[in-house]
């Protein structure tokens, strides 16, 4: 299991070397990886339609409990056939697509990489390797959306599409350290044995906010919707396997995934039926004000991923059914219809809804499969479509409370999809051609294939639903929570008032279609209320907050380093002092104190006199001459109290230090007094409460007890183990040699930086000096 998940992420690395092999007609190989993988996981449908579940754990971090743990059962399996199944298709589309592209091995590269962290996602038992998986998903997502980079439109719906996703992704990292806390674990399959242990914890609202957070913003959730259309501006081929079939749905799985752990409070349920229904009416509605065959899709998806979240939250058995089978209905149809728009695009570089219509007479089995898919986006039978929309009515027909609010939303929301789809999926092929593509060319065989297969399976699985039943459904269901045993789907369920629901939906949604013709007016009617859309509110929101940040920023970076300096200062002094008031314990026992010697008071005198010539002179070599008398004077005073090596230590550095100050201010321009007298009695009252803070706290770590175990571990060790009788050189060396290393790094940057400074400075000089000699040559000749 883990090989096949990791297979997509070794594809990209392997496409490093081989992709040109990929830019031609061989790219339709690359379709092979998803299509085995699809083998692979069908394989395992026998065994899970018999209630198997099939668990796979490999040690990675033990010491934190984070293991690579897999579960393969109902759920997880229905999504890996999705995106190995849908993704097989989108990568054989894609060599017809993009054939000839530069970057085609790259767009491979990118789409096998998001196939692997999806696998990854549906299929983590584990919620820190869940996490992981949920991030690269959006970075894949965020390379994929942003593909033509060219394009200021494309990178900006990348970068909206990264910063919504990323919160999530924010919110299910919370989400998971507090369930652990909560619970001990990691595991979702032992948080399932503690769910009720878990709803009753004082915690659990914090944790169902945390995860609705992330399943809201992936699944484009009112009013985190917007990024979804934002979105469409990436390449056909990536709408469709992202945006239909699974991106999308990373936050529906979530939700289901978590539903027998979490759900069951009136918190979980009615927050899901209420941000569920609100967002699969408002974005139902948005698709009747739109001429962009992918804008019209796009709303309908965030339209269709409410629906599921509205039956993920009714939760019960009708509606975990309704929710499977919506799943691959919506799947279906909507992949299809993405597939159909790109060919659109591709062939005739539009795709204006407007100025589209006949095109039955060019690509007749692209025509076919729009209209198939339409209908089954419609729910008219025979297709899985009418199935699905059934067994929603159903399942809002007989919930406990509130039905005919229920009802009325589910209703509007089928009749706005129903026209939707036919918008997008029949009149584009309907009515005369217009004269302008006339010339438009067939698409070829691998383009229109995928499209086709896809919507005669939802006439297939429309007439004989039982195909899907035992092996894909019931054990969905039985994921969730629920009682599968008597579920039975059929295309005929009588005639009932569901039935009749479904004809109200049909007929009034068929009379939209033709009553209501998409038009720039309508477009730009709706275009007026803009300025209270969820993305222009947060817009202007962050037009304020770059505000206030490049307020914040002037005013603390503003090109001064003494000012910065003087800010971590007076924090470090504010935050340390009102930790230490009141909590300062040390004592001085005079008694104990060594005499002072002449040598002392006479070192300690010049180290005086050497911070006050440093800070008072207006030369910068008499102050960096001041500053290593500073530095010797600490010598002496090592050397005094028998620290030789930390003397000889506190030599070299400080002469390292002294030279280096010269050759770098020895360039500097002549020295300029920048503060007046107010600035620099502040600056030295400053210093002087900073430096007291400081003495305090060395006296009172002074007068803390000590314990000698680690150095008398260090003193034990040093010549056993590392073979030195220095027991400082041993530490820094052996028991802390990748620290000493790093600090070794830095001085070697730094050294580096400041010899490549003086070597600018030099060839500037000689560029200056070559310049001279060559205009005083020329004057020669003149």
């Amino acid at each position: 299991m883990l090989t096949a998940i990791l297979t997509g992420f070794l594809f990209s690395i392997f496409l490093v070397f081989t992709g040109k092999f990929f830019k031609g007609k061989l790219s339709i190989l690359a379709s092979l990886i998803p299509l085995g993988l699809f083998v692979y996981f069908f394989q395992f449908i026998p065994a899970i339609a018999g209630g198997e579940v099939i668990m796979r754990s490999y040690e990675w971090i033990p010491s934190f409990n984070v293991d690579l743990g897999f579960k393969l059962d109902g759920l997880s399996l229905l999504f890996s056939l999705m995106i190995t199944g849908i993704g097989f298709l989108v990568f054989a589309y894609t060599s017809s697509y993009l054939k000839g592209h530069e970057y085609l091995d790259r767009f491979y590269g990118y789409l096998a990489s998001f196939m692997g962290a999806m696998l990854g996602l549906v299929l983590s038992d584990n919620m820190i390797t869940l996490f992981v998986f949920w991030e690269l998903t959006s970075i894949t997502s965020f390379f994929l959306i942003g593909f033509n980079n060219t394009n200021p439109a494309s990178r900006k719906s990348a970068l909206t599409a990264l910063g919504i996703t990323g919160i999530g992704g924010l919110f299910l990292l919370a989400g998971a350290l507090l369930l652990n806390n909560m619970t001990g674990t990691y595991s979702i399959s032992e948080m399932l044995s503690m769910s009720e242990a878990i709803r009753e914890n004082e915690f659990y609202f914090l944790a169902v906010i945390f995860i609705f957070g992330a399943a809201f913003t992936k699944s484009a959730q009112f009013p985190f919707h917007f990024w979804l259309p934002g979105a469409m501006k990436a390449p056909t081929p990536v709408s469709t396997y992202l945006h239909s079939a699974t991106m999308v749905k990373a936050g529906i799985y979530l939700l289901m995934r978590f539903t027998p752990v979490l759900g069951g409070e009136n918190i979980w349920n009615t927050t899901l039926i209420v941000v569920g229904g609100i967002t699969m009416v408002y974005s139902a509605i948005h698709t009747i004000f739109r001429t962009d065959l992918k804008g019209i899709l796009a709303y309908s998806t965030i339209s269709a991923l409410g629906i599921l979240v509205f039956l993920t939250g009714l939760g019960t058995q009708e509606a975990f059914l309704a929710a499977a089978v919506f799943i691959i209905v919506h799947a279906f149809y909507k992949a299809t219809l993405f597939l159909v728009t790109g060919i659109i695009d591709h062939q005739t570089h539009t795709r204006d809804v407007t100025r589209l219509s006949g095109l039955n007479k060019i690509m007749l089995p692209v025509g076919i499969a729009g209209i198939l898919a339409a209908i089954s986006s419609a729910g008219i039978p025979p297709t899985i479509g009418f199935v699905g929309k059934e067994l929603t009515y159903e399942a809002s027909l007989h919930y406990e409370s509130l039905v005919i609010f229920l009802m009325i939303a589910i209703v509007v929301t089928k009749i706005l999809l129903l026209y939707a789809g036919f918008v997008a999926g029949i009149k584009p092929f309907t009515g005369k051609l217009p004269e302008e593509l006339s010339n438009t060319k067939k698409p070829g065989f691998v383009l229109w294939a995928p499209p086709l297969l896809l919507a005669i399976l939802g006439i297939v699985f429309g007439i004989a639903p039982f195909i899907i039943e035992a092996p894909l459904i019931k054990p969905v269901v039985e994921a969730m929570g629920a009682d599968a045993s008597n579920i039975h789907l059929a295309l005929w369920h009588g005639f009932n008032t569901v039935f009749i629901l479904s004809l109200i939906t049909i007929g009034v949604g068929t009379a939209l279609y033709f009553i209501i013709k998409p038009s720039k007016g309508l477009e730009n009617g709706i275009a007026r209320f803009d300025f209270i859309a969820p993305e222009n509110i947060l817009t202007k929101f962050n037009k304020i907050f770059m505000s206030i940040s490049n307020f914040w920023t002037n005013f603390f970076q503003n090109g001064y380093l003494r000012n910065y300096i003087s800010i971590i200062i007076l924090f470090l002094v504010v935050l340390v002092g009102y930790i230490m008031i009141g909590s300062t314990r040390f004592t001085i026992d005079y008694n104990s104190l060594s005499k002072i010697t002449v040598y002392e008071i006479t070192t300690t005198l010049i180290l005086i006199a050497g911070i006050f010539y440093t800070v008072f002179t207006d030369s910068r070599l008499a102050a960096v001459a001041a500053m290593g008398v500073v530095g010797l004077s600490i010598c002496l005073i090592f050397v005094f109290y028998s620290a030789p090596d930390l003397a000889m230590t506190q030599f070299s550095i400080d002469t390292l230090t002294v030279i280096l100050f010269v050759l770098v201010l020895y360039k500097l321009p002549k020295y300029l007094k920048l503060s007046d007298y107010k600035t620099r009695l502040r600056d030295g009252i400053l210093s002087t409460i900073f430096g007291l803070i400081i003495t305090t706290l060395a006296l009172e770590v002074l007068s803390e007890p000590v314990s000698k175990e680690v150095g008398d571990f260090y003193a034990a060790n040093s010549y056993i183990e590392a073979h030195g009788k220095n027991v400082v050189n041993v530490i820094l060396v052996d028991f802390r040699g990748v620290d000493t290393l790093m600090e070794i790094s830095v001085l070697s940057i730094a050294a580096v930086g400041v010899f490549g400074l003086m070597k600018l400075r030099l060839k500037m000089k000689d560029r200056r000096r070559y310049a001279d000699t060559g205009q005083n040559t020329e004057n020669n000749k003149n």
